[in-house]
């Protein structure tokens, strides 16, 4: 079974739409939705996500992370995600950073740029997976699956500066 609930961003950002498996979080994607039909406040696990979510907004660093499970991920995907996920608050890698990387990583010359793009594009677990903490070349943005409006919030709340 599959519980959900809304989570109320500052009005800079769209609302989350956190989902969970009743012990883990298993998505946090942004919504325009402001209520849930399956409000399940109760479970720990909404309550430490929320929790995390309060510190984050508050434009600190949170110094715990909630348990999480990634489901149907590829291998390359996982891969990029732990990349991710290893990109410190306030600060970016681009694309092409990470595809250098994982080309080093796995002894081969070149990995594209783009497949890296459609693996962080997949992340289901936004903000804590800190997608939004990709970057094109030199600092630009790129698209964002949570909407770019969302992403500028974000990298705004964390200090990060872009390229028009």
């Amino acid at each position: 079974m599959i519980f959900s609930y809304i989570y109320h961003t500052p009005d800079v950002c769209d609302n989350l739409l956190v989902t969970s498996d009743g012990a883990e979080l298993t998505g946090i994607r942004f919504t325009k939705e402001s209520d849930s039909g399956s409000m399940h406040h109760e479970l720990p696990i909404f309550q430490e996500t929320s929790r995390w979510l309060d510190v984050y907004f508050s434009g600190r660093k949170p110094d715990f992370v909630p348990k999480f499970r990634i489901e149907n991920a590829t291998p390359f995907r996982n891969k990029v995600l732990e990349i991710v996920r290893t990109i410190p608050f306030g600060e970016v890698l681009t694309y092409g950073q990470i595809a250098e990387r994982i080309a080093e990583e796995c002894g081969i010359e070149r990995m594209s740029a783009q497949a890296v793009g459609g693996a962080v594009g997949w992340n289901p677990i936004c903000i804590i997976i800190p997608c939004h903490r990709v970057m094109g070349a030199n600092g630009s943005l790129t698209g964002y699956g949570g909407g770019i409006e969302n992403k500028k919030a974000l990298l705004k709340l964390e200090g990060i500066s872009w390229r028009s």
